[in-house]
Formats: structure tokens, sequence, C-alpha cells
């Protein structure tokens, strides 16, 4: 409730197709339709701590150095496949519109191809990465001049409703099951650790258990409509 929403019916209109999206996503994938929550985690700073962390023990909490080398920073663009919860991610040292291009080309196209599926459906909220004025021009040409076989539907997420984001859930897991405590010789380890990360959730990796329906959220909404 902390976030005051401007304009409920603009923000409902919005909200809906995703909400929708989200309990339907295991019957669209077995029609065609693959639903993807993107998005980025930006500057994952590569921190080298003087010693090491020491692990909790009995009576002692984990111990952690206060200084530190810096050794750079990654952007992680990632994707959640909402209907089986496996994550897909590529680190950037930028976080740009070609960036997120590159994601798509060379990580969602050829998972998408291998899936079977006729149409990829992309939950997006309204960054600047995401190009929200172009992207779907650039979509429906490059599917057409590359002979990807793909339709892309485009779900935009409401302003300031990064709550209604599912990637976001996962983030969460990776900043307090890797990045925390932070302690990293390099940005190649830094990498490494991430992929190794997301190849080992991969492989026991759930559908989160999504609750928020449109008629919870109209009934938040019901004292300003």
């Amino acid at each position: 409730m902390w976030q005051h929403i401007h304009d409920p019916a603009a923000f409902l209109t919005r909200a809906t197709p995703v909400l929708q999206a989200y309990a339907e996503a295991a019957a669209r994938l077995q029609n065609g339709e693959w639903l993807v929550c993107i998005d980025e985690k930006t500057s994952i700073q590569a921190r080298e701590a003087e010693q090491a962390p020491r692990a909790a023990k009995r009576r002692h909490c984990q111990r952690q150095s206060p200084r530190y080398t810096r050794h750079g920073a990654r952007h992680l663009i990632a994707g959640l496949s909402v209907a089986d919860g496996q994550v897909f991610g590529q680190c950037h040292k930028r976080k740009r519109f070609v960036d997120f291009q590159t994601f798509i080309t060379t990580v969602l196209v050829p998972q998408a191809k291998r899936r079977g599926v006729q149409t990829v459906g992309l939950i997006l909220d309204n960054g600047t990465t995401h190009a929200p004025k172009q992207l779907e021009r650039w979509l429906q040409e490059h599917s057409a001049s590359q002979g990807w076989g793909l339709r892309f539907q485009l779900y935009w997420l409401p302003p300031n409703a990064s709550w209604l984001d599912q990637i976001e859930i996962w983030f969460s897991i990776l900043q307090r099951k890797l990045l925390q405590p932070n302690h990293f010789v390099s940005v190649t380890a830094l990498e490494q650790a991430i992929a190794e990360f997301i190849a080992r959730y991969n492989q026991t990796a759930k559908p989160i258990t999504w609750t928020y329906t449109v008629e919870k959220l109209e009934r938040k909404l019901g004292i300003h409509l």
C-alpha cells in the first residue's frame, strides 16, 4: 500500500493482461505461447574483500571484512519462464537497448525454438533499456528477416509496478543466496558464479506460486475507481 497509484483505471487496464497471463501460463505454453518476464539487475559489483567471509558458527554470526577492492560491475539481463520457473541470464558491461537485443537474439530466441513454441509473450516494465516505442517493430522485422518463425506478444507492466513482475522475486533469491556477502576476485569470477547459480537453480526450478489475481487488484483499487 506504500506505492500510490496515480491513475487506478489506467493501472488496472495495463495490469489485467499480465495477471491473466500469469494465471494461464501453463495452459498457454501447451498451446504454443511461452511467457517470459524480463528485466535487468543493474550494477552488480565484484568486490574482493581483504579477507574471505567467514561462515556463521554457534554463538557467532557470519563475519565479513569491511574493506574491499572494487573490480568493476556487470548488469544481468534475465528472463524467467512463468510456466516452469526456468531462468535465463546474460551479463553485460553496459545496460543498453542493444544489449537487450543481444539477449533476445542469442538467448531467448534459441530457447523458444528448442521449446517449439509459436508465440513468445514478453512481460516487461517501461524502462528505456526495453525501448517501448520501437521494440515491437524491431521484433517483427527481425523475426521476418532472420526467419525466426516466431510471433511476439508484449505485455507492458503499469508504471511503478515492479511488485507485479515475477523476475523481481528471482532477483531477490539471487541477491540473498549468491551476492551476499559480496566477495568476487574479478568480474569474470562474478559472471561465472552467476552462470553457475542459474544452472544449479534450473535443476530444481519450479513456477512461482502466484496468488495475486485481477479480482484482488480490483478490490485494492475499488476505493479509487
